[in-house]
């Protein structure tokens, strides 16, 4: 589902944020990324999104190779591709049906289909009571639950997570946690960019770790480099890590503002959507 091959990326710096990089994630998988800040994570999501090109290598998704994807094309690409952050991005005008109905409508999706579309995905996520309320009158995992449901509405094959916890407490990260290992066996591919390590060891799924722009360990999976011999514990990943929201911060600010980046980025053009 998701081939890396070789693939490098510098910046104006020359400094490589990914440095020969080579992985394959299958079709149905559910995939932890870990590492400290700077280790890359955030550059290869964007690179897997071709916001980024590579400096060198290949990147394919569902065998299609992302060089061979014209401009125009990126939109529909992004369809197939479900993106979940930390801090949600509801649009705060608009009650929960709305927030979920805008992923349908800025793809042409009819009012008819749409109709019965958002109330049986506001139930998968156990929020089709709430249809009518607004994101500030909900908890943050329901927030994060509504913002799952806008990632998963239009079907796509891949969901990709960006620390999906970061701003939830434990019970709600476990929820959030739990719905996605719900929809991985639906047969969805996950693959979530986390510093949550006791979820990350609790869960059993296979891990990959990146530190300064390679994979140091590979938990599963046939990319063929050498294992790190490091063994992690909770004290000393606190130890080396203790930044850990700068990547993330530098994912979010590379998009122009939420809006732009679900209707023309995720979603494709808003054809006639009123930006507001």
């Amino acid at each position: 589902m998701i081939k890396l091959e070789h693939v490098s990326k510098a910046y104006s710096a020359g400094i490589p944020a990914l440095n020969d990089v080579s992985l394959n994630i299958e079709q149905g998988e559910f995939v932890f990324i870990v590492g400290d800040s700077g280790s890359g994570k955030s550059t290869l999501i964007k690179l897997l999104l071709k916001e980024l090109e590579p400096t060198e290598g290949a990147i394919a998704i569902d065998g299609k190779y992302l060089n061979k994807i014209r401009r125009r094309q990126i939109p529909k690409f992004r369809r197939n591709i479900g993106v979940v952050f930390q801090d949600f991005r509801l649009l705060k005008d608009r009650n929960i049906y709305d927030n979920v109905a805008f992923a349908q409508k800025v793809i042409g999706e009819s009012g008819r289909a749409i109709r019965k579309n958002v109330p049986s995905m506001l139930s998968m996520v156990g929020l089709a009571a709430k249809y009518r309320s607004y994101p500030r009158q909900l908890s943050g995992g329901e927030q994060q639950r509504v913002a799952i449901a806008r990632a998963l509405i239009n079907k796509p094959k891949i969901l990709l997570a960006d620390e999906p916890t970061g701003n939830l407490d434990s019970n709600n990260a476990w929820e959030i946690m739990k719905l996605m290992e719900e929809i991985n066996e639906q047969g969805t591919t996950v693959v979530v960019v986390t510093h949550n390590m006791d979820i990350v060891r609790a869960m059993n799924k296979r891990i990959i770790t990146m530190q300064k722009g390679v994979v140091i360990e590979d938990s599963g999976g046939d990319a063929g480099y050498v294992r790190s011999e490091r063994t992690y514990t909770a004290e000393t990943w606190e130890e080396e890590h203790s930044e850990p929201a700068e990547e993330t911060d530098d994912l979010e600010d590379s998009l122009e503002d939420d809006l732009d980046f679900f209707a023309d980025g995720i979603f494709g053009k808003r054809g006639g959507e009123k930006r507001r």
